[in-house]
């Protein structure tokens, strides 16, 4: 294997001309690499990035979770059963109740209720018991690399490799199956876009709590969320939730855990 400065150098030496090309497996994993790095740099991605996109492996568990989501399936009683909704909004209302005014300066800064937050939290960590078992930056990379959703995965690891230059996330970053980070699963984009510091340490890290609930209550007021305006389906701000995730079995649930969370 070429040592880590080599492969760098080779990499960037790709012609800016020729387009990355996708694949369905890991054999040109490493030629993608080759051309994508040129991609990148001439991007405004760094060094580190550049070490942390030579330093990536092609991540066949991510492939294998890319291809079975199995939530755009189900039914939403089903969906909302085997997500433990019960134990969310439970969980949920003490959470709010011993953290109030947390909450509330969140709510008053972005104008999202907390029952939306903490379901948001509840579904994608288990408040936070869970927050992923992969390589960050080979996962982003392999879905950008792979055909299936390269264009949608080409933005978000260029945003990672620009996070590793900023020192927000690390070649060796741990997240889930899609690259998605801490407590609430940001997408790398989303980080670089929406991300907060949210108990004002002067750094933007999803681990920690603070961070990762201020950044998810930026992104909903960055993608339009209304202000004291209603947020179940057919409600002006289910449109926004709508852009958390892509399942709807996932909006509606959000939606109906959030209401019984606020009450």
């Amino acid at each position: 294997m070429l040592r880590a400065a080599t492969l760098i150098a080779t990499l960037t030496l790709a012609s800016p001309a020729i387009a990355a090309q996708c694949g369905n497996n890991a054999g040109g994993f490493n030629a993608w690499k080759a051309s994508f790095a040129s991609e990148a740099a001439s991007k405004g991605v760094g060094d580190r990035g550049l070490a942390a996109l030579a330093g990536t492996s092609y991540a066949k568990r991510t492939i294998a979770a890319d291809r079975n989501q199995k939530s755009f399936k189900y039914t939403l009683d089903k969906f909302m059963k085997i997500r433990g909704a019960d134990t969310i909004v439970a969980q949920g209302r003490t959470r709010k109740a011993k953290s109030a005014g947390f909450y509330a300066s969140l709510e008053k800064k972005y104008g999202v209720p907390a029952g939306v937050i903490i379901a948001i939290h509840g579904m994608e960590t288990g408040f936070g018991r869970f927050m992923g078992d992969s390589n960050v930056v080979s996962s982003i990379a392999t879905l950008a690399y792979d055909c299936r959703r390269s264009e949608f995965f080409t933005g978000h690891t260029l945003a990672a490799l620009k996070l590793v230059d900023r020192g927000i996330v690390s070649p060796n970053s741990i997240g889930a199956k899609h690259g998605e980070l801490g407590h609430t699963q940001f997408l790398p984009g989303n980080v670089l876009k929406y991300g907060q510091d949210g108990n004002g340490d002067g750094t933007i890290d999803l681990n920690n709590l603070s961070d990762a609930l201020a950044s998810t209550a930026n992104f909903l007021k960055g993608k339009g969320w209304k202000r004291g305006a209603g947020y179940q389906e057919g409600q002006p701000n289910f449109k926004v939730i709508q852009q958390w995730n892509a399942a709807g079995v996932y909006q509606k649930a959000i939606a109906i855990m959030g209401g019984k969370i606020d009450g």
